[in-house]
C-alpha cells in the first residue's frame, strides 16, 4: 500500500498566523508531542536568523530530539544568504535545512533583482557549504504554483540545474493558495513525469479553501510528502490541517501514514491553548461539535443500525459521540442520553421530559447531559436526585487594591460547613473557600478546573444574561456544567454547585455511570 510522508510546519509556518508567537517551552512541548505522540515524519520548527530567542527554542528542540533518536526529523527554514543560515542552523544542533529558493521568474527578478543564472549559482554555493557542514538539504521553490502558471520554463531551468545536486527533497509550495485540485494534479504530474528520480513534497495554502483538496490532488499526481499544520494554522487563511489531511488520505484514498490518529485531538487542544486561536466547533475531526448529533432522526438512525455514522467514528480519535439536547432533539436523542446515564423511563415519562427540553430549547437554553437528571427530577416530581450540596449563603466582596474575599456556608449531605478565603477574583475566592471545606472538613479531593467560558446565551442580549460553562476534571472524569444568570459570578457559582451535586450523587450511588461530558 502507498505511504505518504507528513511534515508538520506548525512551529514555522503556523507561527506566522497573525497574533501567534510561541514561547520556547511551548515550542518544545508541541515539538515533543508531534514527534513522540502524533508520530509525524518531520517537523519544521523555525526560520533561521529570526532572533536569539528563536535560536534557543531550536536548540532546545534539537537537544530533546537527539535524546529520543529523532534529530533527523527536525528541520529549519534557511535562506540563500551564503554561510549565514547554514551556520545559524548548525549552531542549534540541527542537521536539516529547508533552503528557500525562488520558484517563479517574477520572484527571482523582482524580489532578488537577479537573473535565474545568478540565483542558481547562489543556491549552489549554499548547497556546497551545507554539504561541508554535514547537513541534509531540502529545497523550497517558493511561489512554485505561480511559476508553473506563468513561467514554467524558469521552473524547468531551476530543476535542470539543481536536480543532480545534494538535495534530498524538492518542496513545492502553493505560496499564495491559488491552485485548484485539477491544476495541482496537472502540475505535480508534470514535475514527477519530467523528474522521476526526484522526491517532491507539496505545501498547500488555504486562501481559496482548497488546501486539503489540493493536497490530495498532489498525492494523486505523484507527490511523496505533504506539509500540514495543526488546526490549519498559517499566514492569511492558513495551511492544510493535519487532522483533515490524515483522514482524507486514509479514508478517501486508502493511503497509509505514520500518524497516530488517537492523538490528533490532544495535539489540537495543546496548540489551540498555546496559540490562543480557538478551534471552530465545526472543524472536521477535532471540532467540539463534529461528533454531536442534534437532529432526533439521526440519533434514531444510529440507535437502529448506525445509519448516520461514517468512517469518522469518534473512538478512532479518542473521543465519544454525543447527542445534543434541545428543541430538535426528539425522543431518540433523549433516550440515548438517558441510556448513558443509566436512567430508565417509561414512554410517557420520556415524552414529558422531551417536552420540557424542547421548551428550554425554544428559550435558547443549552441543555447538557449533566442537566438531564435534574430535568427528569423536575418533570416527574418523584424519586429525583436530591440536591446533596446546597448553597445556604455566601458573600463575595471586592475593593480597589485588595484581594476579593468570599465567605460561604454550604450544606453537604445534611451537614453545614462554613469557610472564608481570598482569591484573584470573586469566583476564585469562592472556589478556594469551597476547596478549604472539602480539604479540611471533608478530607476529600476537589476537582481541577480545566476550562471556564463566559458567553452571551445564543439569541441573548449583551445587557441581559450571561452564560457560564465550566469544565472540571474529577479523577479523570470530565464534567461540564453551565448556568445562566444576570451576574457572571452568580452564574459560575450555580454551575459549580451543580457540578458538586453530580459528584456527590455519584458517590452516593457508585453503581451508576459518572455523569460526564467530554
Amino acid at each position: 500500500m502507498q505511504k505518504i510522508e507528513i511534515m508538520d510546519s506548525t512551529l514555522r509556518d503556523g507561527e506566522q498566523t497573525n497574533g501567534v508567537s510561541f514561547l520556547p517551552h511551548e515550542k518544545l512541548q508541541i515539538a515533543a508531542s508531534l514527534m513522540r505522540d502524533v508520530n509525524v515524519d518531520r517537523i519544521e520548527v523555525a526560520s533561521a536568523r529570526v532572533s536569539e530567542g528563536e535560536k534557543e527554542s531550536v536548540s532546545m528542540i534539537c537537544r530533546y530530539a537527539r535524546t529520543i533518536g529523532m534529530l533527523n526529523k527536525v528541520e529549519v527554514l534557511g535562506f540563500v544568504d551564503g554561510h549565514l543560515s547554514v551556520d545559524w542552523i548548525a549552531d542549534c544542533g540541527c542537521k536539516v535545512i529547508n533552503l528557500l529558493a525562488k520558484g517563479s521568474l517574477r520572484h527571482c527578478e523582482h524580489q532578488l533583482h537577479k537573473t535565474p543564472e545568478e540565483h542558481i549559482e547562489d543556491i549552489k554555493k549554499v548547497l556546497n557549504y551545507a554539504g561541508e557542514r554535514g547537513m541534509d538539504v531540502n529545497l523550497y521553490l517558493e511561489d512554485w504554483s505561480s511559476g508553473m502558471k506563468d513561467s514554467p520554463d524558469y521552473v524547468w531551468k531551476m530543476m535542470d540545474a539543481l536536480k543532480d545536486m545534494n538535495i534530498k527533497r524538492f518542496l513545492l509550495p502553493d505560496t499564495l493558495g491559488i491552485l485548484t485540485p485539477l491544476e495541482t494534479l496537472e502540475y505535480i504530474h508534470q514535475m514527477v513525469t519530467r523528474y522521476p528520480d526526484q522526491w517532491f513534497d507539496f505545501h498547500a495554502h488555504n486562501d481559496y479553501d482548497m488546501a486539503v483538496g489540493d493536497s490530495l490532488a498532489a498525492v494523486k499526481g505523484g507527490a511523496k510528502g505533504l506539509h500540514v499544520t495543526v488546526n490549519g494554522l498559517g499566514e492569511r487563511c492558513g495551511n492544510a490541517p493535519l487532522a483533515s489531511v490524515e483522514v482524507m488520505l486514509k479514508d478517501q484514498m486508502h493511503i497509509e501514514t505514520n500518524i497516530e490518529e488517537d492523538r490528533l485531538n490532544e495535539i489540537s487542544r495543546l496548540v489551540a491553548g498555546y496559540s490562543g486561536i480557538a478551534v471552530p466547533p465545526n472543524q472536521p475531526v477535532v471540532g467540539e461539535n463534529v461528533f454531536t448529533q442534534v437532529a432526533g432522526v439521526h440519533a434514531d438512525g444510529d440507535r437502529k443500525d448506525h445509519l448516520y455514522s461514517n468512517a469518522l467514528v469518534p473512538e478512532r480519535f479518542g473521543r465519544k459521540r454525543e447527542y445534543a439536547l434541545g428543541k430538535n432533539s426528539g425522543k431518540a436523542n433523549i433516550a440515548q442520553n438517558l441510556k448513558e446515564l443509566g436512567l430508565e423511563l417509561t414512554a410517557e415519562q420520556t415524552r414529558a421530559v422531551t417536552k420540557r427540553i424542547t421548551e428550554l430549547g425554544d428559550r435558547k437554553e443549552i441543555v447538557t447531559q449533566d442537566d438531564l437528571p435534574f430535568i427528569v427530577s423536575d418533570v416527574l416530581k418523584h424519586s429525583a436526585p436530591e440536591n446533596r450540596v446546597k448553597l445556604v449563603s455566601y458573600m463575595v466582596t471586592t475593593s480597589y487594591g485588595l484581594k476579593p474575599i468570599a465567605s460561604i456556608k454550604v450544606e453537604i449531605n445534611g451537614e453545614a460547613y462554613a469557610a472564608d478565603s481570598t482569591g484573584d477574583g470573586q469566583y476564585d475566592a469562592f472556589v478556594k473557600a469551597l476547596r478549604k471545606i472539602y480539604r479540611d472538613s471533608l478530607k476529600s479531593t476537589f476537582p481541577l478546573l480545566k476550562d471556564y467560558q463566559v458567553t452571551i446565551p445564543p439569541g441573548g442580549r449583551t445587557d441581559a444574561l450571561v452564560q457560564t460553562v465550566i469544565t472540571w476534571d474529577n479523577n479523570g472524569n470530565v464534567i461540564r456544567t453551565h448556568a445562566v444568570d444576570a451576574d457572571q459570578t452568580e452564574a459560575a457559582i450555580k454551575a459549580t454547585i451543580k457540578m458538586l451535586n453530580i459528584i456527590e450523587d455519584e458517590r452516593a450511588m457508585p453503581y451508576k455511570k459518572p455523569y460526564k461530558t467530554i
